[in-house]
């Protein structure tokens, strides 16, 4: 059986089948910290940091990250392959497993930059990008994308951009089942309006059986997940993990067969403490920590006062630890409500 140890080692990344997506404003280090004491083995995704961000940027700021979040990847938003090998090279230097490039986000501001999905119609672009990418360094490249754009979303549209990158040296392509309309919708629209083609996804990995396909797009449960891995090699979980990020306290054992215990609501928020102490000290504000743990309890007794008192009280000037204690407090324990793990 695989250790903690296996896990983070760059070349077991390839066979990783699960993963938390990368989403803007919510996958920052305190959310990774924080999935961190429920999942010891999915691998987490930094939010999408451009190129300009890095170079230009508060570094540490950016791509500071704790070790016990381990596995994680970096995603980068860019086109110009010199600059994406630059922050390849800083991000392998800040310590991450895994260097994912961005060929998946529709929003308006990023097409302005020439990058995300609209990459997808300049597969030729995106390869010269992953060969400087990979050249780097020694961690692994991966790429992130749709399975097309606009009216350019035939399957066959695909299959040639995955070979094409595929040929620059990528193993590892993760697939939004959706297309994404650049002109007309918003990012959050083309997360939910255009219809979810898993088909396409699974008949990508029967074409190129030697790389490492991952499906990401509507799936909100364990069992939706192992339903999939029988037909692909991994399983990125989006906005679900955000909204039950407790749906993942099974996985360890579950989907990579450990033998562990998983760490109950109460004791994940205990966890959390000694962590929250620390960045207090350092001058953060209580609810950007805690506004990762509002969903922690949902759908069990006690949420919504949980929710409530979180959300009166952490942005409160000098609030402390003793937030989340008297918050804690109000939520029955697992014994007391007639809870189980399994109950999520």
């Amino acid at each position: 059986m695989m250790t903690l140890k296996d896990c983070i080692n760059p070349l077991t990344l390839q066979g990783n089948p699960l993963s938390v997506a990368p989403m803007m404003d919510y996958t920052d280090r305190h959310f990774r910290y924080f999935m961190r004491q429920i999942t010891r083995r999915t691998l987490l995704y930094t939010e999408m940091v451009t190129t300009a961000a890095i170079i230009h940027g508060d570094r540490p700021r950016l791509l500071g990250f704790s070790p016990e979040e381990k596995p994680v990847s970096l995603q980068l938003g860019g086109d110009d392959p010199q600059e994406l090998a630059e922050c390849v090279r800083i991000g392998t230097d800040f310590g991450y497993d895994e260097i994912n490039l961005n060929v998946g986000c529709p929003s308006s501001r990023v097409q302005n930059g020439n990058f995300g999905a609209c990459l997808m119609a300049q597969p030729d672009r995106v390869a010269r990008a992953v060969e400087a990418m990979q050249q780097a360094t020694h961690l692994p490249i991966t790429v992130k994308h749709r399975i097309g754009i606009d009216d350019r979303d035939r399957y066959e549209d695909m299959a040639n951009f995955v070979r094409v990158v595929s040929g620059a040296g990528c193993q590892r392509f993760t697939v939004h089942a959706r297309k994404a309309w650049l002109q007309g919708l918003s990012p959050k629209e083309n997360r939910d309006v255009p219809p979810l083609r898993y088909g396409d996804v699974y008949r990508l990995k029967q074409d190129f059986p030697h790389l490492f396909v991952e499906i990401n797009g509507g799936v909100t449960t364990l069992a939706e997940v192992k339903a999939h891995l029988q037909l692909v090699d991994g399983v990125m979980i989006g906005r679900a993990a955000y909204d039950r990020p407790y749906l993942f306290a099974e996985c360890d054992r579950e989907i990579y067969g450990e033998n562990t215990t998983p760490l109950t609501r109460h004791q994940v928020v205990e966890a959390m403490l000694p962590y929250i102490e620390y960045w207090l000290s350092q001058g953060l504000s209580l609810n950007k920590i805690s506004r990762h743990l509002l969903l922690l309890f949902n759908g069990q007794p006690g949420s919504r006062v949980w929710k409530r008192y979180l959300s009166e009280n952490t942005h409160v000037p000098g609030a402390g630890v003793e937030v989340i204690l008297a918050a804690l407090a109000q939520v029955p324990p697992p014994e007391m409500a007639g809870l189980t793990v399994s109950n999520i």
